[in-house]
């Protein structure tokens, strides 16, 4: 399959429309390429039609003429890419649907940032776990990561992310698939790492946003992002990833920008529950998924599996499930016996 230089192919399936499915359309169709952009519900799929705007998820952004929404997944034929955008709990069945459509060596990316609950996979183990069933279609798996907020890569602020697949030759097609003047890519091969921290920066931005929201300022914050990079790290290495990886822009830069950022919904969770809400209620409120609330379940169950002490998820844990008071968790964080900080 020649996919080495641009203009070998051009269309680019986009799997889930909302708002980081869209903007990535977004990118996509501005560099050229038909993008077919599924979505499950054809009621949402005439709306993306007759107004050119993704009004529920993704407002005041048009759809380019070169965007095809459509809700069949038939919408893959003829694909060479697709990329799969869809919230982490859903994956696995959405992805299931489209695997019958899917050309042969065709190249999948997630840009989901989750773990499954039941599996404990990462998305593109979800992947390769379905199609091991279908072992002709012989697809190229890759992962996109980093400080991404979809309104922000929507409205062309200077963006840089990271993707990665198993082999070098993947990973460079895929960099070069998204890459523009706007939005830089760079390309690596730690699949495993790129995924957890993706994934599991979503539950230290609860935690942050919970700290913000008792009102404990900078210093805790900054405390918090340091120590949950340290536990990230820690299960990533135990689980193969390199330990740089954590350093970079799937690591340390999404970990700070989904700490920090307003756009955040995870620390949106987290303020809100740090002011007093429940979670049944803050979910009730939120029309987008945050993936840190399905995820922290999973990632303490895989921490657990494999012998990882996360204490900062650990309380996460006990506040979203458990009932936990958040000034208790942050209390039992703090009293908990000393360490040496690089041990």
């Amino acid at each position: 399959m020649a996919m080495s230089r641009e203009g070998d192919w051009s269309r680019v399936a986009v799997i889930g429309a909302g708002s980081w499915g869209t903007a990535l359309a977004g990118v996509l169709a501005r560099k050229g390429y038909r993008v077919p952009l599924w979505s499950q519900t054809p009621v949402r799929v005439e709306e993306l039609i007759r107004e050119r705007e993704n009004r529920a998820y993704l407002p005041g952004f048009h759809l380019g003429e070169n965007i095809e929404p459509g809700s069949d997944p038939t919408l893959v034929r003829g694909c060479e890419a697709v990329v799969m955008a869809v919230p982490s709990h859903g994956f696995r069945a959405v992805f299931k649907r489209i695997i019958p459509h899917l050309e042969p060596g065709s190249a999948i990316i997630s840009a989901a940032k989750g773990i499954e609950n039941d599996s404990l996979l990462t998305m593109t183990g979800v992947m390769a776990e379905e199609l091991a069933q279908w072992p002709k279609l012989n697809c190229r798996l890759g992962v996109l990561a980093g400080p991404s907020f979809a309104r922000e890569v929507a409205e062309g602020l200077p963006t840089a992310v990271t993707v990665a697949a198993a082999d070098q030759e993947t990973a460079r097609f895929f960099q070069q698939l998204f890459f523009t003047q706007r939005f830089r890519v760079y390309a690596g091969t730690d699949l495993i790492g790129q995924e957890l921290g993706g994934a599991l920066k979503n539950i230290i931005a609860i935690a942050a946003g919970i700290s913000d929201g008792l009102g404990y300022g900078t210093n805790s914050r900054a405390a918090l992002i340091t120590r949950g990079l340290a536990e990230i790290t820690r299960l990533g290495v135990k689980m193969g990833a390199q330990p740089l990886t954590f350093s970079g822009l799937a690591g340390l830069g999404d970990l700070v920008l989904t700490c920090t950022g307003d756009l955040s919904r995870n620390r949106t969770v987290g303020l809100k529950l740090g002011r007093g809400m429940k979670i049944g209620e803050i979910l009730g409120e939120m029309r987008m998924v945050a993936e840190g609330v399905k995820t922290t379940r999973s990632a303490r169950a895989l921490a657990r599996r494999m012998g990882v002490e996360m204490p900062i998820l650990e309380e996460v844990y006990l506040v979203l499930y458990e009932d936990k008071s958040c000034r208790e968790a942050v209390r039992d964080l703090l009293a908990r016996e000393g360490k040496e900080e690089l041990g």
